[in-house]
Formats: structure tokens, sequence, C-alpha cells
């Protein structure tokens, strides 16, 4: 015990020793802070020569550490110590003291009492005052040879943390270390910099604010790093100033707001737990009333800097509690992000402590906060990489999702336009039907004028049903072209017939003209063409009150078979005034050309009219002007099947239609009483009903026919069943390769398409065209007796 007691001694003696003599950086032992000693200054009115003429009242004593802290203070303090240079060269050396953000720091070299050397250094003053440009605060100091030398730092800070470190450095040591931490600075805010701008991008394509509060957190972690490492003084506000003295506070509190918004949307805190989230906003709140205090006076200022230290030790300590609950209530964490927070929590921990003067100043504990931010942003990273990946699985089962809704729906959407198809169809059938079987009577000239305005209002009903089953077609870009043969002058002439008495009984000229150079056969889609042709005569009647409308087709024929069908119809309407033409092939064009609906019509004629132009790879042209009438020009490419009609018989001479036998299977009761008068005015008598599949399969069994005129949609058994029936396995003696006909309301591509699927030999459309009815059975019943 007496030996311990001595030992003791002796350490005392020898610091009590040490404090009393210079410290010679050749030679002495130990490190320059054993050689200082600290006072704190109670009157800021203390200056140098004050205390050399002992009349300060300073009480100095030994310092503890080589970075000793007297934590968050706004008091002055002084530090003394005596340099040796017991050479006979001069020597200079590099004092590194304080932190970046110490706002005063004066060094004061003494010869003797009437030779004192100020040194400045400090973020209170601009930057080029002080005495070594440098972001750290150093000084330098020049020893004459042979030589001791007295040294008084003054030291306060504005609140924040007060280091008093005493490092002192050979010129080559200097420069060398000064290397060395440029470079691990630069790998450090590289790596910020990179993942703020990474991360950043991510959010503007993935319009998640879990990568835009994070890319922000770290780019706030930089500002506050290089407020910290004195840089932001140094490069963005060397003036010093207001905003300066706050810069630490200010990205401190902006790092720490994100940081929690970044946790709070990376772990859904919402779904966790609600009394999680309220602790949350309180933090906020906190944060925000701090910042209000940081920039009321200078009093309120220092107050923040260790109630903004405690309030981001609550903050790690929320997280770390928002970890550890969503793990015990069994939510998925990510294990990169859990040892990022990790590092961070760690690394903030030891830097925010060390600021409480709750750790020891060392290396480690002063770098903590560079440390702990590397590791995490290395590891956050690549929990946000897993993010990224979970997000893209998440889109794609979206899309698949979204894929299998879009598919439901493009098939409630097709059956409902095949119904409203066959519903709508169905009666116009009826009506037409009937208005048609009483023209071919001989009516009193007042009858057959309403029975004329009866059909004309049908196929104008019928026209606008086909532009918005078409239209639908369109916005999908499912409307196609098919290819079948047919005669030009035939359909025009039909077209124009069933205009012509409208445009008459307006009291309007109406003129058709055909070119001889039409083929007599071509092939391509009658239906649309004959639609585009409706559509423009359609227009020429409808916007025309007076004059005339004429209609003129003619050919071209081009190379490799084809002929150039070109149609012009020109009529003297109300035209289109120049402003409006840009429109005019738009969608609803009506619409936007304001005309109070005095022309009727749902607008989409020309614009499935230009599509379908499109489609047939022709052009069509508008010339008009407000008042003056519109010429419409259609150009059309079609393959000539045959130039001149060489056949002087019909074409389907020979066969006895009055003998055919037909078996016509429709459901509706009007539909029925239509085929039986379109049949018999083919001269077929010799036909029989079915009401539905099942009846037709029953007639089929005790009757022979030569051709099967059936309705798709039925009860019982529709058409498609029925058919595949008699196609693949027929009961008794039914021929399986009678002709088929699907007559039908459903107009559909799709119905067209399944016609053709099951078995059906061809497709016709309600209302039925008589005249194509006719050509129709004539032509499958040829081909079978071909067959036999």
């Amino acid at each position: 015990m007496r030996q311990v007691l001595i030992l003791f001694m002796s350490l005392v003696c020898y610091a009590s020793f040490a404090q009393n003599v210079a410290y010679n950086p050749n030679k002495s032992k130990g490190k320059l802070y054993e050689y200082a000693q600290l006072a704190k200054a109670e009157n800021g009115d203390i200056n140098i020569n004050s205390i050399l003429e002992d009349e300060s009242n300073l009480e100095f004593t030994t310092l503890t550490s080589e970075n000793q802290s007297v934590g968050f203070s706004t008091d002055n303090y002084w530090l003394t110590f005596d340099l040796e240079n017991s050479s006979n060269t001069p020597e200079i050396y590099y004092l590194q003291t304080a932190r970046p953000v110490t706002d005063v720091a004066n060094l004061f070299q003494v010869a003797n009492k009437n030779n004192i050397t100020e040194f400045k250094s400090g973020d209170a003053i601009a930057f080029s005052e002080r005495q070594v440009e440098h972001r750290k605060t150093i000084f330098k100091i020049e020893l004459p040879k042979n030589s001791t030398q007295q040294f008084y730092l003054h030291l306060r800070s504005d609140g924040e943390t007060l280091n008093l470190p005493l490092v002192l450095h050979t010129e080559s040591q200097f420069w060398k270390s000064n290397y060395t931490e440029q470079l691990f600075l630069g790998f450090f805010y590289g790596l910020l910099f990179l993942a703020t701008v990474v991360y950043l991008f991510f959010y503007t394509s993935l319009s998640n604010k879990t990568f835009l509060y994070y890319s922000i957190y770290v780019f706030s972690i930089a500002l506050l790093q290089s407020a910290l490492d004195g840089l932001i003084f140094q490069y963005l506000l060397p003036s010093a100033g207001f905003i300066n003295d706050r810069a630490v506070l200010i990205t401190a509190l902006f790092s720490n707001f994100f940081l929690l918004k970044y946790c709070e949307y990376f772990l859904k805190v919402e779904s966790i737990s609600k009394t999680i989230k309220i602790a949350f906003k309180i933090l906020y709140g906190i944060i925000i009333v701090l910042g209000v205090l940081l920039f009321i006076n200078n009093e309120t200022k220092a107050m923040v800097y260790p109630m903004s230290n405690v309030n981001g030790l609550m903050s790690l300590i929320l997280i770390l509690v928002t970890l550890f609950y969503s793990r015990y209530k069994d939510h998925k964490i990510d294990t990169f992000f859990s040892a990022g927070i990790f590092f961070l929590v760690i690394g903030l921990m030891g830097f925010v402590m060390n600021n409480l003067s709750l750790l020891p100043n060392n290396f480690v504990t002063l770098n903590s906060a560079k440390f702990g931010i590397t590791f995490e942003v290395i590891f956050l990273s690549l929990s946000m990489t897993n993010l990224i990946k979970d997000l893209r699985l998440e889109k794609e089962e979206s899309q698949m999702l979204a894929l299998s809704k879009s598919e439901e729906v493009s098939e409630l959407k097709s059956y409902f336009m095949s119904n409203i198809s066959h519903e709508l169809r169905t009666p116009i059938n009826a009506i037409m039907g009937i208005a048609e079987d009483e023209l071919d009577r001989r009516l009193d000239p007042e009858s057959k004028k309403n029975f004329e305005v009866i059909k004309h209002a049908s196929l104008s009903l019928l026209s606008n049903i086909n532009d918005i089953l078409d239209f639908e077609k369109i916005e999908k870009g499912e409307l196609k072209l098919r290819k079948e043969v047919f005669n030009p002058k035939e359909v025009v002439t039909q077209i124009s017939k069933n205009w012509q008495r409208t445009a008459e009984s307006k009291g309007l000229k109406y003129t058709l003209s055909i070119s001889d150079s039409i083929p007599y056969k071509i092939e391509g889609d009658v239906e649309r063409f004959t639609q585009v042709v409706n559509n423009v005569l359609s227009n020429a009647v409808k916007f025309t009150a007076y004059g005339k409308i004429d209609c003129a087709i003619k050919a071209t024929e081009k190379e490799n078979g084809l002929s150039e069908i070109i149609v012009n119809i020109l009529d003297t309407g109300v035209g289109i005034s120049t402003d409006k033409k840009l429109n005019v092939f738009n969608s609803f064009g009506q619409m936007r050309l304001n005309d109070k609906r005095s022309f009727g019509g749902v607008g989409l004629g020309l614009s499935i009219v230009k599509y379908l132009i499109d489609l047939f790879g022709g052009t069509i042209t508008i010339d008009s002007d407000e008042g003056r009438g519109t010429n419409v020009l259609m150009k059309m490419e079609f393959k000539i099947i045959e130039q001149v009609n060489t056949k002087f018989k019909d074409s389907i001479a020979g066969v006895d239609i009055n003998a055919l036998k037909v078996l016509v299977v429709e459901d509706n009761l009007m539909n029925q009483m239509i085929m039986r008068k379109m049949l018999n005015n083919l001269s077929i008598t010799d036909y029989k009903l079915a009401a539905n599949g099942k009846e037709a399969l029953y007639l089929l069994e005790n009757n022979a026919f030569d051709i099967i005129l059936m309705d798709l949609q039925m009860p019982i058994m529709d058409g498609y069943e029925t058919t595949v029936i008699i196609r693949n396995n027929p009961p008794g003696n039914i021929n399986k390769n009678i002709p088929i006909i699907a007559v039908t309301a459903d107009a559909t591509d799709t119905a067209r398409q399944k016609v053709m699927d099951v078995g059906m030999n061809d497709y016709i459309t309600k209302p039925v065209n008589r005249e194509l009815l006719s050509r129709k059975i004539n032509e499958h019943n040829k081909n079978v007796l071909k067959i036999a």
C-alpha cells in the first residue's frame, strides 16, 4: 500500500512539473496537452493583457485528455502552454485545435510582454481573415532558434460542443495528414452524392416517396457533415454571417426530419401501429419547434444545440422500437435495412453521446458519425435494391392482375356489344323487311312515301349502329378488312337508290354517274366499301338543303392486277369553314362544330370513313368552303377478279331455286314472319321453321333439306351448338355437309369468326338484304350440286 501511495505521489509531482516546463517537440516526452493548462473565464471582457498582468484571476488547471471537451457551452476558455526550440534553426509547426465550427479561436504568441503576436481563426470571421485558410482551426507557428515562446489560446462557441484538442504537426506531417483526410472525405462525400442522385432518379421513375425521402436524407446528412467539417464555411458561406452560424443546426434538423420520414415510409409505420405513428408526429413537431427557436435569438439558438442532439437520440430509439415491434408483429423487415440502421444508430449515438460528454474524445468517437453513415448508406442502398425488386415484382403482379381484369372486361364488353347488336338489329330487320315487302306492292303514292320514310329511317338507324360498333373496334385497334368478291357497280347503285329517294324528297337534284371503266368483279371488303360510300352520301344529303348532289364513280387500272376505284361526291350544302376543317375527321366532329344539332347523326361518319380508307390504303380529300358546298374525293385500290362480264347468262343458271327445300332456324316470331315473306318473294315455298337448335335437329332427322338458314342466339340450343352437332356427330340420317348460312343480328367480328370456326358456310347480318340472301342461297346450293 505504501508503494502504491509513493507511485501516485510521484505521478502527481511529475504532472505538476510538466505543467511548469516548456514543450519541446523534438525532445519532450508525452504530448502537448500534458504541458498545457485550461481556465474558464467567467468574465467575457478578459483579454491577453489582463492575463499577462495577472489581473484576470483565471485559475488554470491541467488538461485531462488530448481532445478534452467542455460540452455545450457559450463560455470563454483560455489555454496556455510554452513551446521550446533548442535547435540552431527556426522551426515551423502547425497547431490543430478546436472544432471547425468553433466561433472564436485566437492564438497569442508571447515572446515577452511587449512582443505579442495574435493569429485569428474560427467561423465567426470571414474565411479570408483566418491566419491559415483551412477548413479546420489551424494555426501556423514559427519558433525562433534557441528560444522558448509562451502561447495563449482563446476559444468560445455559440452553444455547440467545445472541444480542446492540441495537436502539433511538423509541416510535412501536417500536409501528409491533410492529403489523407481529403482522400477519406472525397470517398465519403462521393458516396453520399452518388446515393442522393441514384435514388432521386429511382423516385422520378417509380414515384415511390421512400426513394425521395431517402435521397433527401442522404443529401441532408452530406450537408450536415460538410458543415461540421467546415466545408460549407470554406466554399459556400466564406463571409460567415447569420446562416453560417446556424448551418450545423439547420442541416441537423433537416437530416433528423427526413431520416424519420424515410423510416416511416420504408417501415410502413401507419400500418404497423397508430401509437408509433403518433410518436413520429410528436418528433416532427419537436423538430419544427426547434427550427423556430433557432431563428429567434442567440440565447434560444444556444438551447437548440443540446435539444437537437437529445431529439436525434430519441429518434434513433424510436426507429429501434419500430424495428423490434415490427418483428414482434411478424412484419417482414429487410435484413440490409436492419444492418444499415444498426450502423447508423451506433455511429450517431457515439456522435451524440460524445457531444453530450458521455463518451471520451478520441479518433473513433469523433468520427463515429462518418463511419456509421458510410456503412449505413451502403447497407440501406442494398435494402433499397431489394425494395426495387419487390416493387418490380409487385408491379408485375399488378400488371398480371390488370391484364386479367382487362381481358375479363374485354370479354364482357364483346359479349355486351354482341347482345346490343343482336337486340337492335332484330327489330330493325322486322321493320325493314315489312317496309321492303310493302314497297314491292302496288301502293298509292302516299303509302309508298310513308314506307320509304320507314325504310330510310331504318337504314339511318342501322348506319348509326354500325358506326358505334365500329368506333369501339377502332379504339381497340381490332377493325380488320375482309376479302370477298363483289360487283362495285351493283353496290354503288343500291346505295345510291336508297339516298336518291331521300334527296328527291327534299327537292334536291340527284345524279349518279358510273363509268364503264369499273371492273365487273373485284376483291375486297364489300361491307366496308359500302359503309364508306354510304356515310359520305349520308352527309351530302343531310347537309344539303337545296341544289344538287352528284355521285360519280370511275376506275383506273394499276399494275399487278389492281384497280383504283375513285368515288367523287359533290353537294351544294352548307360547306365547312376553314377553322373547322381541322376537326372534320375527328370523332364526334358535330359536337365541335356547335351546329346545335341541326343535322342529326352521332358525329362518327367521316372519322370512320377516314379510318377505313386508310385501311384500304387509299386517300380522301375534302374541298369545301362555308356556303359553297363540299366535294369529297375518295380513292381505294382493289384486286381485279373480272374486268368484264363475259357470261351472258346468270352465273347460277341451271339451278332451280323453286325446288329448294330450306330449313329456317329462328326463335324470334317477327324474324320468322320476315323470313317467310322473303322466301316467298324469292319463289321458295318449300321451307320449314324451327324455333331453336333442338327442333332443327328433329326436323333434319325426319326431312331432307338443301340448305339451312341458322340464327345464332336462341334458347335451349343455339346456332353454334347445333352446327357443331351437325358437322361432327349428326344423329340419324342428317347430311353433315348440308350448307349452313348464319343469319344473325350479331354483326361483331367475334361472331363472324366463330361462325366459320364451328363449320358454317357463310354469314349474313340482319336486317337481311333480299338480293344478298338470294345470291348466297344460290351460290351455296350451286356448290353442293357441283360436288354432287
